[in-house]
């Protein structure tokens, strides 16, 4: 083993050991920019990525945008991971990218000092991700915009990565059979640039692989050494998204969203990150906003607007 992978496996097995002690817990999700903002009301999160954290037993903390440097630590040090969400803004220019970046240079700082904190990245998240490992643009073109499909697991992912292996036989099975990850994307990472990319292909393990006919592309990776996540696909609308036919509800495709979320939120667990007092977390907390209905009008049931 590296050192730093020898460094993630035993602060990987103490947290463990000590989780069972905490007595908060909340993971941040990252806001983005409106496609036409109004006043009070430049940037959004969708609803569903907030449901998908509480499912599984974390509160929330929304993660504005174009805050300070200073802010964005102090809030690093209070909540217990983050998730990039999808969306639509850009990966390279926004404010969305801004505090991904942040975000993820103080998460691996703080994986080397042994201080373990969870990155997930969802759709647009992922593409950020692997921007920011890469820090190369080097995104193809699928034709995944409203699809779902079965995964492609590559060898021993169901059953030796991290992020699958607490998931039921019978589950993996049907992911791997059945269209249970719903795709909403135009821009894919290909397999082949992902093998011909030094930086990606030490940093990210792939676990699973899908096409669109033409080219195939990653569609889920674990880091080797941190505790970095990312799917291509959409976890989250398959238990709280209804406003498109493609997304799957089956059982099989509720409890993909659910067995997701306990895993990261597990993940979460691993770190004692907390806010200075409690005044402080209420007011951080997703509770003091109101989500609004746009079910009839976009993708997404329901929004926060900041």
């Amino acid at each position: 083993l590296s050192t730093m992978a020898l460094i993630f496996c035993l602060t990987k097995c103490c947290n463990v050991l000590l989780s069972p002690l905490r007595s908060s817990l909340a993971v941040g999700v990252l806001a983005q920019e409106v496609f036409s903002p109004k006043p009070n009301q430049t940037a959004y999160i969708a609803a569903s990525y907030v449901k998908f954290l509480e499912a599984a037993g974390a509160r929330v903390v929304p993660v504005m945008i174009n805050k300070t440097l200073e802010e964005y630590k102090t809030l690093f040090s209070s909540i217990n991971g983050i998730l990039y969400p999808g969306g639509g803004v850009s990966i390279i220019s926004s404010g969305y990218q801004r505090a991904a970046k942040i975000f993820y240079d103080l998460a691996i700082e703080a994986n080397k000092r042994g201080d373990y904190f969870p990155v997930w990245g969802t759709c647009l998240g992922f593409e950020q991700l692997m921007y920011l490992t890469s820090e190369k643009t080097q995104l193809s073109h699928t034709n995944t915009s409203g699809v779902a499909l079965p995964l492609n697991f590559t060898p021993g992912a169901s059953t030796c990565s991290r992020m699958f292996e607490a998931f039921p036989p019978d589950l993996v099975s049907a992911l791997s059979a059945e269209p249970l990850t719903e795709n909403s994307h135009q821009w894919s990472l290909a397999t082949l640039t992902y093998n011909t990319n030094e930086d990606l292909k030490s940093f990210y393990k792939v676990l699973s692989t899908n096409t669109d006919g033409n080219t195939e592309f990653v569609s889920t990776v674990e880091a080797y050494s941190y505790p970095v996540y990312g799917t291509q696909w959409h976890p989250e609308k398959n238990a709280f998204e209804w406003s498109r036919p493609y997304i799957p509800h089956s059982p099989s495709a509720v409890r993909t969203t659910f067995y997701t979320a306990h895993f990261f939120v597990s993940e979460a667990r691993k770190n004692f990150h907390r806010f200075q007092s409690k005044e402080e977390e209420s007011k951080a907390l997703i509770y003091n906003y109101n989500p609004v209905y746009t079910g009839n009008a976009s993708a997404f049931e329901q929004i926060y607007l900041f």
